[in-house]
């Protein structure tokens, strides 16, 4: 469970912090560095505004108490669909640095400060939403997160940013971000598959089969819980970050492999729309 935290924020605050690293080297290099504090202030407000979704799901998770699994239920869908829309969107960005320095040139020539901001905001934000619902998704899907490794990731994240802008280290951006995109759909795909098994639950959905198969392992004589079941030591972190599951219904399994069936042949077509 708690990798799964770590992965998701490495990731989103890594990309936070490359996106923020070029305005600003780009900004001083080109004798903008007056605009450092707009890039500064758009960010904050990026970070405010990604804690007040966080605080809004939250809420709506208290208000619909009492309809618990059909709001999972949603919830985890829905992050699911948006997760992949981020993702794909990152799908197609095939230059980072060119197209932040171009967007500066353009809020720049301009004249446009607040365009600065908007530009920080806008990039901050993104991945502060996709931070919020990749968390949240973790959270209903497993019944809890780990705030340590969460932190954990976002530290490892700050300290590669760092041996990267000081060329301490050479990444391969266009490499670590498939890569790292290729992890996070894996995820989306578990809070699919989690999403589908809450609307189940309540006869929202058909489990068309309701067990295909069921591998759930017994407890231990002890009462505990063994490494493979789904609260396990093992069982419990590959949930988390693929959707494992010991009893999936026929539905569960059409929509978690469909799911990255679609992706991979949308990332296909973009892949040749940039190739052309």
């Amino acid at each position: 469970m708690a990798l799964a935290e770590f992965i998701v924020t490495f990731r989103e605050f890594f990309e936070i912090f490359l996106v923020i690293g070029i305005m600003a080297a780009y900004l001083q290099k080109s004798g903008n560095s007056r605009y450092l504090k707009f890039v500064v202030a758009g960010s904050a407000l990026a970070a405010l505004a990604s804690v007040a979704v966080a605080w809004a799901f939250g809420f709506a998770a208290e208000t619909f108490e009492e309809h618990e699994a059909l709001f999972e239920g949603v919830t985890l869908v829905l992050a699911a669909i948006l997760v992949t829309w981020l993702i794909l969107w990152m799908f197609r960005q095939r230059n980072m640095a060119k197209q932040v320095e171009a967007g500066l040139k353009q809020k720049i020539d301009v004249g446009e400060e607040l365009g600065v901001a908007a530009l920080a905001f806008v990039a901050v934000f993104r991945e502060g939403i996709e931070v919020v619902l990749f968390l949240n998704g973790i959270s209903l899907s497993t019944g809890a997160i780990s705030a340590a490794w969460a932190l954990g990731g976002a530290l490892a994240a700050s300290a590669l940013a760092y041996l990267v802008f000081k060329s301490f280290i050479r990444l391969d951006f266009k490499t670590f971000f498939l890569a790292t995109s290729a992890v996070l759909v894996v995820l989306a795909a578990g809070l699919l598959s989690q999403g589908v098994h809450e609307l189940e639950e309540v006869g929202v959905l058909p489990p068309l089969i309701e067990h295909i198969y069921d591998v759930t392992p017994a407890l231990n004589a002890d009462g505990t819980f063994p490494l493979l079941h789904e609260k396990g030591a093992v069982g419990g972190v590959l949930k988390g970050i693929v959707g494992y599951d010991t009893s999936p219904s026929l539905l569960q399994l059409l929509a978690y492999f469909g799911y990255l069936a679609l992706v991979y042949l949308i990332y296909r077509q973009i892949s040749r729309g940039h190739a052309k």
